[in-house]
């Protein structure tokens, strides 16, 4: 079974993520900012991440930039998940590390389009 951590400030977007990608055959785990969703990749690495930008403590592109230099920290899809709509954001994830980009509101129908474009589905 695939495994993804969802990493996001907000418990209810977790959930709701979670519960989708179960739905979808995933094993899941949360994390609630970057630093803790770092620990909890040095614990066990996943498959895939959905990440949210905008957090307290370690914002998800600081989290992509440390998760990409640790080791086996390459091997993980990340899909930034997030209502960071401008071309920049976009740009300075790809280019930090992100595989894909999703924004809020999503449902699973936009989350299962992009785990088949990621080729995880």
């Amino acid at each position: 079974m695939k495994s993804c951590l969802v990493v996001d400030d907000s418990r209810v977007i977790r959930k709701v993520a979670c519960r989708i990608l179960l739905d979808l055959g995933f094993e899941t785990s949360e994390a609630e900012d970057g630093g803790t969703a770092l620990e909890a990749c040095r614990r066990h690495m996943p498959d895939m991440i959905l990440l949210d930008w905008c957090m307290p403590n370690m914002t998800g592109i600081e989290f992509l930039r440390a998760l990409r230099r640790e080791r086996d920290g390459e091997r993980p899809i990340v899909v930034f998940c997030t209502t960071e709509n401008d071309v920049a954001h976009i740009t300075e994830a790809l280019g930090a590390g992100a595989n894909e980009y999703i924004m809020k509101p999503f449902d699973r129908a936009i989350i299962q389009a992009k785990l088949v474009e990621v080729g995880l589905a």
